[in-house]
């Protein structure tokens, strides 16, 4: 006899939602990161990153370790979180 397998809905908490939202430009970094990443990948079609390419991911690169440090200090000091 099989048994029915009963779907599993489960909706983010509040308390999950407000740790995405506090750790949100962190995810927009990265995805910047990922975005420059990419676009270097893709350069050697065009013969090679261009220094605009280089600049756009030392600067995503930049972003991701500058919002990581506001994360952090965020977390370990609960007061700077407004």
């Amino acid at each position: 006899m099989r048994k029915r397998l009963v779907p599993v809905i489960a909706e983010p908490t509040a308390a999950d939602l407000a740790a995405i939202e506090s750790e949100w430009p962190l995810i927009a970094a990265d995805l910047d990161l990922l975005d420059a990443e990419i676009t270097m990948l893709y350069a050697e079609d065009r013969g090679g990153p261009s220094p605009l390419d280089w600049r756009r991911l030392r600067r995503a690169e930049a972003g991701v370790t500058r919002a990581a440090a506001e994360l952090a200090a965020r977390t370990t000091n609960p007061r700077r979180a407004a």
